[in-house]
């Protein structure tokens, strides 16, 4: 395993497009269907269009001919288009959700192409989950159920190409190399690009996928390498890349005002009065589904302009049958939990070795730790167009699971799904709230109904107000520690929450094996669920974003109290070096874990000397298949006013595709946890949400934000997601700094709570 450390430099923006199939032809590529799209493509001009059918297992399989100025072309997966002109055209599936892989993808399909990534451009493809397979982005996925498919895409254009070469010089193909677009003959010093090749190559047969060598790690040339933004150039220019700016001929500005406690039907309205007032078109009631997910009941407003939708909506006066709507409390919700504290849950999750036995003859440590409810809040809030029309729908959306969004919007309307088309805008934020297709079924229902295309824009308030949240959450510990200092017993009550009374609610589980239960000879885990109403939701990591912060700092808690150096109870708590299901990604590995531990560590200059009042906190959390570890260095004046001067983050997520992009990832990660941690919570009385807007619910403001490093361990594992496993370690490192720093505990989030400011 070698390891490549690189330093921060300022990040890229974070980068998507809206699809434009042709820059000459965007308005009309749309309209066809993708066989269609392809035949135009592979017409004008000549050259070469590779794609690439999935299988069930996301597995890329050649199907078909290659497509030059007279011949067909192939069932779409991930593909390339050769022009004749010279350009490359790559095509990134996926939703751009800031995450940066519209640029990935395309990378990874470039590197095996030998492609001069100077002249490839990158266009996002349409939403055909019956071609491209997988076409979402959430869980930090998109790149390890893409990696192989991609690369062969790449690698099966670059082996056409030699081919058409070789043919055309007489010559072996093993005789033949290639670098930025162009093929050579060392031999002859012949060499010919891959625009003049793209024809010829066209017409060949294309070969089986499973044949093609690829490259190995220490042959890369692009990948890992820092590459900006495909599309950045068009985000700093304002170009109408996001949901929020599509605009369409005759289209109406809809509001949707739904129950301000979830569950809540419409009495009356005023949509007499509403009506009338300057620039309304219509207003109605809308009747729903009664579902979270899809639409619930609410009166929608229609007119001229956004700025006459919002005024109306001020006006409108809705009588709300409550009678099966939320009650729930937050406040209600910690007491309970309180007295729960002392007790065991009724629900076993794991039980292993004797631990009331090795509990009786080690030294106990016990704490209590909770976190909250906490919003979404992407920057760009809920919206859809949509224009329903001859009994089918095309929608413009931003949304993280476009094929889920196409069959929720035919099943609420009940349509069948191919009637339903989807263009996919880039997402402003997603973090796991546009997983959820709520407002593409509002916007549907409401153009359905309307008669008219229609774009439906929510508020801030609406978006705070009515989201699918992240569940708030109890842990009450105990740890067992020997003579010698060591963790021997592990005790965790969970108290969480149930929708359906049964399971835990999305985000709210624990798993028998979440660290470092797992790794202990007596551990037992249980659990008690609450009942709650209010929607729930993955929210940037899910569980781990939340449960990080109390293992963690529990962690540090029994370290102190062994008296031990946190670095190296944390090690010991690995042990050796292992696999723990050696082939599944996403158990943990030890030896990946203490190397990302001891980098961090080291990096950040673990047990140094610092003034006082400052401090240095160390975590480490598992999930979503990315080991990463983090120290951060704060101080903290008499006040309580606390400065993050320095955050340093080690990861080890296999190659990295981008080292633009996953710094971009780690330092986005920080920020968002750092303004989770420290002011961010969701109160909630009688089902209502209290907080409106970012004046009650604050995002880190760049002042307060730290220094931040990233290093990556390049290992040879399959490469994995940042955006999310890079985000649990965030909270704990901090509290465990302002422990440092202070001998202060903080036990709960938000820190504001506990009398800390930034």
């Amino acid at each position: 395993m070698s390891a490549a450390e690189t330093s921060i430099l300022s990040s890229d923006a974070y980068v998507q497009a809206l699809l434009q199939a042709a820059e000459a032809q965007s308005a009309v590529v749309n309209k066809f269907s993708r066989r269609t799209f392809f035949k135009v493509s592979g017409l004008v001009g000549g050259g070469l269009v590779l794609a690439f059918y999935v299988g069930e297992q996301g597995e890329a399989r050649a199907n078909g001919k290659a497509s030059g100025k007279t011949s067909g072309e192939f069932a779409p997966n991930a593909f390339l288009r050769v022009s004749s002109d010279g350009t490359i055209t790559l095509f990134s599936k996926a939703p751009e959700i800031g995450q940066g892989i519209k640029t990935a993808f395309p990378m990874i399909i470039a590197e095996e192409l030998d492609a001069d990534w100077a002249h490839v451009k990158v266009e996002q493809a349409a939403i055909n989950p019956a071609a491209f397979g997988r076409q979402s982005a959430g869980g930090s996925r998109s790149i390890p159920m893409s990696w192989d498919q991609l690369r062969r895409a790449g690698a099966v254009g670059r082996a056409m190409l030699v081919s058409a070469a070789a043919k055309q010089w007489k010559v072996s193909e093993a005789e033949l190399t290639t670098e930025n677009s162009t093929v050579f003959h060392k031999a002859s010093k012949r060499k010919a690009t891959y625009a003049s090749l793209a024809t010829a190559a066209a017409a060949l047969p294309v070969p089986d996928d499973k044949t093609i060598k690829l490259k190995t790690r220490s042959e890369y040339k692009l990948l890992g390498k820092r590459i900006g933004g495909v599309d950045n150039h068009a985000i700093v220019t304002g170009q109408p890349l996001f949901g929020i700016d599509q605009v369409l001929p005759g289209m109406h500005y809809a509001v949707f005002v739904k129950s301000p406690a979830v569950g809540g039907k419409v009495i009356e309205a005023n949509l007499d009065e509403i009506r009338q007032l300057p620039g309304v078109t219509q207003a109605f009631v809308v009747a729903g589904t009664g579902k979270p997910t899809e639409v619930m009941p609410g009166v929608a407003i229609l007119a001229k302009s956004t700025w006459a939708a919002f005024s109306a909506r001020q006006k409108l006066q809705v009588k709300w049958d409550e009678t099966e709507a939320s009650k729930d409390s937050w406040s209600a919700y910690v007491e309970q939990a309180k007295k729960l504290a002392s007790t065991s849950g009724p629900d076993s999750i794991r039980n292993t070795g004797d631990v009331d036995k090795v509990f009786a003859e080690s030294k106990p440590v016990e704490a209590f730790y909770s976190y909250p409810f906490i919003a979404h809040a992407p920057l760009e809030p809920q919206n859809t167009t949509a224009w329903f029309k001859d009994g089918a729908i095309e929608i413009w959306s931003p949304t993280q699971t476009p094929e889920s969004g196409m069959k929720l919007v035919a099943d609420v309307l009940g349509i069948a799904p191919d009637k339903v088309t989807l263009h996919q805008t880039r997402v402003g934020g997603g973090f796991g709230r546009r997983l959820m297709n709520d407002y593409m079924c509002e916007a549907a229902a409401i153009a359905k109904q309307a008669g008219v295309p229609v774009k439906l824009q929510w508020t801030r308030e609406d978006d705070m107000h009515h989201d699918f949240y992240r569940v708030g959450g109890f842990h009450s510990f105990k740890g067992g520690l020997d003579q010698a200092g060591k963790l021997v017993a592990w005790q965790n009550h969970f108290i969480t929450f149930t929708q359906d009374g049964q399971r835990p609610t999305s985000g709210g589980d624990l798993p028998a094996d979440e660290f470092p239960a797992q790794l202990l000879p007596n551990a037992r885990l249980t659990q008690t669920k609450l009942p709650l109403k209010i929607p729930t939701g993955p929210w940037r990591a899910p569980r781990s974003c939340s449960v990080a912060f109390a293992t963690q700092s529990f962690l540090h808690e029994c370290a102190v109290s062994a008296k031990r150096d946190h670095l190296e109870f944390l090690l010991e708590v690995m042990g050796e070096p292992r696999w723990l299901q050696p082939g599944n990604e996403f158990a943990l590995n030890t030896g990946r874990a203490a190397a990302v531990i001891k980098l961090a560590a080291e990096k950040a200059g673990w047990g140094r000397s610092l003034p006082k009042g400052r401090g240095m906190g160390l975590a480490f959390h598992f999930s979503h298949a990315g080991h990463f570890a983090e120290v951060a260095e704060v101080s903290v004046d008499a006040n309580r006013k606390l400065t993050v001067h320095r955050i340093v983050v080690a990861g080890d997520v296999g190659p990295i595709v981008n080292l633009s992009g996953a710094e971009n990832q780690t330092e986005g990660a920080v920020i968002d946890g750092f303004s989770a941690a420290m002011g961010q919570q969701i109160d909630f009385e009688n089902g209502r949400i209290v907080q409106n807007n970012f004046d009650s619910y604050p995002i880190l403001r760049i002042a307060s934000t730290p220094k931040i490093e990233s290093y990556f361990i390049e290992s040879d594992f399959t490469p994995t997601g940042i955006g999310e496993p890079a985000l649990p370690p965030v909270a704990p490192t901090i509290a465990n700094a302002i422990f440092a720093a202070t001998g202060q505990r903080v036990r709960s989030m938000p820190f504001t709570k506990e009398g800390y400011s930034v």
